[in-house]
């Protein structure tokens, strides 16, 4: 049983947005019928202003974060914990005392619900809530709720009563295809628990997760720990480019964006510089991991963590990785030799292509080549506009239309925090959005969905609706200005809105499968997916407007900009592929045999080509081998995935109802309860190959591949 709630002003302007359209079939007709809301508002206005705060009601009711009345104080999640608890375990006596069947199942997805409803939304209170009072008592109903799960795991008598209904095999056919999936997830979660060994086994299972998770703890921590380096250790003239401490310089970073050559060679091998507690921390990691895996019956951790995933094993991952290394080796090599060019005629004293050198040069070769200063595109991008664009595509795509809504007193933990209503035209409101864009004191700096409460059907028939939470970091809109856009963050938000989507239309009977409760190398597609929408001229011409004047964004402005991030790209693609190699490796065969830089030098210079920097651990810096072990490789299979369903389905129109369907139909209403390989071969009619995957990422570096600006006429 596991809970993973996380994933990682306009004015008088208004008139520049078209109006929120009603949608087909009189939808404001239907939500009336339905009892719904009708005090929704536009979305994009809702965007481009800042709230005006609610007016003093002492009569209003609070209802407590995201609804939930306990949540009115800090106090509420002991109360909502102890209520959880309560549940638990009248659901345990039903499930001991339940003949095996389908009931079994949904009792242990109602177990799993009161858990996670409890725990996911603990999980984000502790890290984005503004006051700490709030933020403790999430954090500590995190570490109960978590203990909870593990007993609850290595419970015999729970294992026994699911255990009976795997091993019937009539009843087990006579089941439907999502219960049973459920049903053998639940089996899944237990046996990596170890509560099918002895009991001396099922006790060192139990101890190694306690070190797992302790040591992930640590490890994560120390990716993000500065070095330090005596002041009299670097040049006079690198001294104002980091932080000084006394007689110690600080460098908390690779400082990769910097012009100067010598600060990100500093910053590179400062930073990189191997801390022995940390390399110590990581060898544990890895061999506690691998020790758990055997002990549980699989050759590796790999073989263990791929389990049911579109890959299913090392050897694919291995293979596909290969097969796009091999198929990236001269695009690379010619990437390379142009940066290399660029970097002799800046700094012909370092003629040398370094690591630290890629990142900052392709951004010289892609400003110089196509004039893409953010700055120029900004105006264009404010994000009133931009949310009526996915506003404005959901509604053209799937039938959905997405409402601002007024939250209740206490409902949201920050005043400028923005709750959207997600109603389909025939079937109503879906569920909410709570977008947290903005940025503030405390906040984590990273974009992030977080499921706060799973979809489900409920015993009474009806469905329980999603709420999700959309973290961004935006600048706040000022008074002469609505928040303004960079590509890159018109980007982010298209591909968090992806997330999102996926939990909304994810209509499982089972919360312990909603939305993007799936492997990991498909809970990107829908995100990546959307990355090419927002890449489209087509559809960034129904939203981009200049914010004062309302002029629509040029053509050759997207036209410039989608071929700017091609300038580089297969470099960069390489890289992706080694750091995805190297989590193998760490996760594959054990013992390792050599230390993780020895195989990190082996891989870098067979898998990256750019020297090895001695003295340097990059691997200690990894922060994805903790919450993406052995499933690095997932970005480029998910971004495989969406770019054949791109091309394939959407680039001739992209705004084709009929895809639209299909998509919602074969991918994003089965959440986690349906094989994700079975899923991408609903949607492509056809089942996929290694080969197919990587002919979609290679044919993306095509400059003259006109997957993002195709002629509209």
């Amino acid at each position: 049983m596991q809970c993973a709630g996380r994933l990682w002003g306009l004015g008088a302007r208004a008139a520049a947005l078209r109006p929120l359209r009603a949608g087909r079939g009189g939808l404001l007709a239907q939500i009336r019928a339905r009892g719904v809301s009708t005090s929704w508002s536009p979305v994009g206005a809702a965007f481009n202003v800042k709230p005006q705060g609610r007016l003093p009601d002492p009569f209003g009711e609070r209802r407590g974060l995201f609804g939930v009345p306990e949540l009115s104080s800090p106090e509420g999640f002991r109360v909502a914990q102890e209520e959880a608890l309560r549940k638990t375990e009248v659901l345990l006596e039903l499930a001991s005392q339940t003949p095996p069947g389908p009931q079994t199942v949904l009792i242990f997805d109602e177990l799993s619900d009161a858990l996670c409803q409890v725990a996911d939304l603990a999980d984000f209170v502790k890290i984005a809530h503004p006051d700490r009072a709030f933020r403790e008592a999430a954090g500590e109903t995190c570490l109960s709720m978590g203990t909870v799960v593990e007993k609850l795991n290595t419970n015999v008598e729970l294992y026994q009563s699911l255990q009976r209904l795997l091993a019937d095999q009539t009843l087990m056919e006579a089941l439907d295809p999502e219960t049973r999936r459920v049903a053998e997830l639940f089996m899944f979660d237990f046996e990596i628990s170890g509560i099918h060994l002895d009991e001396e086994k099922r006790k060192q299972a139990v101890d190694l997760n306690v070190k797992i998770l302790d040591l992930s703890s640590k490890f994560l921590m120390g990716t993000n720990t500065p070095n330090k380096i005596g002041k009299h250790l670097l040049p006079e003239h690198l001294h104002r480019h980091f932080l000084l401490e006394g007689e110690h310089a600080v460098v908390d970073g690779l400082h990769a964006e910097a012009p100067d050559d010598w600060v990100r060679e500093a910053a590179y091998k400062i930073f990189l510089y191997p801390n022995a507690g940390q390399l110590n921390c990581l060898e544990e990691l890895l061999s506690h991991r691998d020790r758990l895996a055997k002990l549980v019956g699989y050759s590796s951790f790999s073989h263990r963590a791929l389990q049911g995933t579109i890959a299913q094993t090392p050897e694919t991952v291995m293979q596909f990785l290969e097969k796009l290394s091999e198929k990236l080796s001269e695009r690379t090599l010619r990437d390379f030799e142009m940066i290399r060019g660029t970097k002799r005629k800046l700094s012909p004293q370092h003629a040398e292509l370094m690591p630290w050198d890629p990142p900052y040069y392709s951004g010289v070769l892609r400003a110089e080549r196509y004039n893409i200063e953010p700055s120029l595109y900004c105006p264009f991008f404010s994000l009133g506009a931009c949310m009526e664009g996915l506003n404005l595509l959901f509604n053209q795509l799937l039938g959905i239309s997405l409402y601002a809504e007024q939250p209740a007193k206490g409902e949201v933990w920050c005043e400028d925090v923005r709750k959207l209503a997600v109603v389909h035209e025939a079937q109503g409101l879906l569920g909410y959005i709570y977008c947290d864009f903005f940025q503030r004191a405390e906040k984590p700096y990273q974009d992030c969905h977080f499921t706060i409460r799973g979809g489900r059907r409920q015993a009474n028939g009806d469905y329980q609706l999603p709420l999700v939470v959309l973290m961004l970091n935006l600048p706040q809109p000022s008074r002469g200005s609505p928040t303004l856009l960079t590509p890159g963050m018109m980007e982010n938000l298209f591909h968090e809105m992806g997330h999102a989507m996926h939990s909304m239309l994810g209509r499982t009977r089972y919360q312990h499968v909603t939305g993007t409760r799936c492997p990991t190398d498909f809970a990107e597609v829908p995100s990546i997916l959307m990355e090419y929408f927002a890449n489209d001229y087509r559809v960034v011409s129904q939203f981009a407007r200049h914010y004062q004047t309302g002029q629509p964004l040029p053509k050759d402005m997207v036209s410039r900009l989608c071929e700017s991030k091609k300038v580089g790209a297969a470099a960069d693609m390489q890289l992706q592929v080694f750091y995805a190699v190297l989590d193998q490796l760490y996760h594959g065969k054990h013992p390792l045999g050599r230390s993780t830089t020895d195989i990190l030098k082996e891989t870098q210079e067979k898998f990256y080509r750019l020297p090895y920097v001695p003295n340097t651990a990059w691997q200690l810096r990894f922060s994805h081998l903790v919450g993406y072990g052995a499933k690095y490789y997932s970005y480029l299979m998910s971004r495989a995935v969406a770019s054949m369903v791109w091309k394939e389905c959407f680039l001739q129109d992209p705004f084709n109802r009929a895809m639209g369907e299909r998509y919602r139909r074969e991918m994003l209403a089965h959440g986690g309860g349906k094989e994700p390989v079975l899923m991408v071969q609903g949607m492509l009619q056809k089942r996929p190959s290694i080969d197919d995957f990587v002919s979609a990422l290679v044919s993306d570096l095509d400059p003259d591949f006109e997957t993002f600006f195709m002629d509209s006429e």
